[in-house]
């Protein structure tokens, strides 16, 4: 049997347009297309596991509007058990997503059903979180739900992940504790850190202060230079497989993703933190967020150029 990867997070319907290039502050650009994709990190994370060949269970929240059963219907069409999704009264979670023709992005959430996501309401499905190998978390809904899902996680003995997304600084100090693997970006890192990471020595320098905080092992992803992971002993830099981009959305979530399939499936972190990046490296050849996310068989063939 697969191992069980359990994700704590959000559910958004993407709202995306794309555009020649990102609107500077007051300005109106024509944009080229538009088109609504199932996302959220929670989710995009949860359907990379599933698609990467992990057995997978969704814990969130969805509004009674029609984006609601769309969401919960794209989870489900990827074998994904949704019985600790619910239905609150209200709208979905969206974001509204804009794509350059660099394929790099700008992204505004509105929280809506995913705030309804509550320590409570883990509680009444903790036996999925029993269930679990590895248990994922984000910061796309309330920070005392992604407080418990850690406690609780570690409490249980689980392999826990927090993908630190989106934050604006430090986290909680007493977080770093129920933490195994801290998965920021470069952004991220230094939000974290309050070091500005725009390299790989940078990265480094990050990293050291997230393991001096109190992060265990931490695993910065620095886009087409790969990734910098950190467990206080050392450093190992893994470059990424050189692909041509299309559009860059959810490619982070596709290394959370991938990374925690393979870590349930018994593979070491090096070869995880890899399989992880050819997973995002096939995500970014492709448009959307969901609709992008590669499957097991498509890793596996992967051929790099």
């Amino acid at each position: 049997m697969p191992a069980k990867v359990v994700v704590v997070g959000s559910l958004n319907m993407d709202l995306v347009t794309r555009a020649s290039r990102l609107p500077h502050a007051g300005e109106t650009l024509i944009g080229q297309s538009f088109s609504t994709v199932a996302g959220g990190k929670g989710a995009n994370q949860a359907v990379a596991s599933a698609r990467l060949g992990a057995d997978v269970a969704m814990i969130g929240c969805v509004g009674t509007d029609a984006y609601g059963a769309q969401l919960r219907d794209a989870l489900l069409a990827e074998g994904i058990d949704c019985q600790a999704v619910k239905e609150v009264v209200g709208s979905s979670g969206v974001a509204l997503i804009v794509v350059d023709d660099s394929s790099q992005n700008a992204i505004v959430i509105v929280a809506g059903s995913n705030g309804e996501l509550t320590p409570a309401s883990l509680q009444l499905v903790d036996d999925v979180l029993q269930a679990a190998d590895v248990i994922v978390c984000q910061l796309e809904v309330p920070m005392d739900t992604v407080d418990h899902a850690l406690k609780r996680g570690r409490e249980l003995g689980k392999t826990v992940i927090l993908n630190p997304a989106p934050v604006s600084g430090p986290l909680p100090a007493h977080w770093y504790a129920s933490i195994d693997y801290l998965i920021p970006n470069e952004s991220e890192a230094s939000a974290l850190s309050g070091v500005l990471v725009d390299s790989l020595e940078s990265a480094k320098v990050a990293a050291t202060c997230l393991i001096k905080a109190g992060a265990g092992k931490v695993i910065i992803t620095l886009g087409s230079q790969g990734a910098l992971f950190a467990n206080g002993q050392g450093f190992e830099h893994l470059l990424a497989p050189k692909v041509k981009a299309v559009d860059t959305t959810a490619a982070g979530d596709t290394f959370v993703g991938g990374f925690a399939a393979a870590l349930a499936s018994g593979q070491s972190e090096a070869q995880a933190i890899r399989f992880g990046q050819v997973a995002a490296a096939l995500s970014v050849t492709r448009a959307g967020a969901q609709p992008s996310i590669p499957t097991l068989h498509d890793v596996q063939g992967f051929v790099p150029s």
